[in-house]
């Protein structure tokens, strides 16, 4: 049996596309539809992501509506956006709630700025950790005999090389990122 980096890089390329769902969820000074995706709300029992008991639409730049289909749930989902960590105020209109996303302060944009580097550092983290997973393995075949002294290094020094590409693609989108949010 040979090693394959192939699941590894699988693994990295799932922390990556994590990384790029928590980005999306990071506010800038523009209103998107991903911007109220991590927000849930206690219906029919359980907690349900918003989009699950609404309609989300973006009708200016600056405004987010969240049309209810059920409004006995109308006031649930303006509390859990208005609970959210978003720093979003949201106002009812029958079943439509209208959601003004204000400028930031560039207080609050250094603030969200340091939860992206956040975000960053834990995908680098486990990153690094699945390419500890995988240099286990080949130490293991190594010692199990599966794989020589040559295949091993050429393994490892593969891994490696994998691993400093989802670094550098981490450091990239954190980079955009950051230009995203300061830009006023």
């Amino acid at each position: 049996m040979s090693f394959s980096t192939d699941t590894f890089k699988e693994k990295m390329d799932k922390s990556l596309e994590n990384l790029k769902k928590e980005f999306q969820g990071l506010r800038t000074g523009r209103a998107s539809v991903s911007l109220l995706e991590p927000v849930s709300v206690d219906a029919y029992g359980s907690k349900v992501p918003l989009n699950q008991v609404s309609n989300i639409s973006v009708p200016e730049s600056r405004l987010i509506t969240v049309q209810v289909w059920d409004e006995s749930l109308t006031n649930t989902v303006e509390n859990a956006i208005r609970n959210s960590d978003l720093g979003l105020n949201p106002m009812i209109e029958g079943n439509l709630i209208r959601v003004p996303v204000p400028e930031l302060s560039e207080e609050r944009r250094k603030e969200i700025v340091k939860i992206a580097a956040k975000y960053s550092e834990d995908c680098k983290i486990s990153v690094r950790n699945i390419r500890r997973e995988g240099m286990d393995k080949i130490k293991l075949d190594e010692k199990n005999k599966e794989l020589s002294k040559d295949e091993s290094f050429q393994n490892s020094e593969e891994l490696q090389s994998l691993t400093d590409k989802f670094i550098e693609k981490i450091d990239n989108l954190f980079a955009e990122k950051e230009k995203d949010i300061l830009k006023v």
